[in-house]
Order: C-alpha cells, then sequence, then structure tokens
C-alpha cells in the first residue's frame, strides 16, 4: 500500500504469472489460459467496469491481446486504487488512528 506507480508496474511485470504463451505466434494463434493468468485474476476483483473486464478477458483468450497489454491493463487498476488508499490514509490523525486501536468495552448485538 506504500507503493509508487512505477514500483507496482514493475512488481507486476516482473512478477505477475502470466497465462500467455511462450511465443507471440503461439499467443497470436492460442490465446492465453485466463484460469492461471495473475494478471487477469487480479482483474476481475479490483475492475469495476464489466464491459471492459469481458473486453480485456475476450481479447487476451483469443490472442488478440497481449500478456504485456493486460499486465499494463492491472498495473493502471492498481495504482488508481492504490493511490485513493494513500490519500485516505494522509489524511488519518494519530488520534484516529488510536481510537481505532483502543481497547475497550464495545456492544455486539445490543448486549
Amino acid at each position: 500500500m506504500t507503493d509508487n506507480p512505477k514500483q507496482i508496474s514493475n512488481k507486476i511485470n516482473k512478477f505477475a504469472f502470466s497465462g500467455g504463451k511462450d511465443n507471440i505466434e503461439e499467443h497470436r494463434k492460442f490465446g492465453a489460459d485466463l484460469k492461471v493468468d495473475i494478471s487477469w485474476i487480479y482483474l476481475n476483483f479490483f475492475m469495476e467496469d464489466d464491459e471492459r473486464l469481458k473486453q480485456i478477458g475476450d481479447d487476451y483468450a483469443s490472442g488478440k491481446m497481449l500478456t504485456s497489454e493486460i499486465k499494463k491493463e492491472l498495473a493502471n487498476c492498481l495504482i488508481q486504487v492504490v493511490s485513493q488508499i494513500q490519500e485516505r490514509r494522509s489524511k488519518l490523525t494519530e488520534e484516529e488512528v488510536d481510537k481505532f486501536f483502543s481497547r475497550h468495552k464495545r456492544l455486539f448485538m445490543g448486549k
């Protein structure tokens, strides 16, 4: 949650396992295996635009979209999510953090 956009992109490009094929020719012919592709799996969780998500899945599975392109889509998506979290986090005060982590009796289910 503290990475900058470049770090996020680098980590995705380096570590996200791909369902794409070994070379561009095979990938264009056979497409990607979405069941094992980490970028695709993460996009299903984080991307809010269902129409765009479907288009990406169709294009990647058919070989129209390459691994580098889906990784770029994921990086852009995660950069937005992480940036929003970082912005909200920067506005927290020590008092709010202390209150959240304080140990006091809480009422559950009206008891």
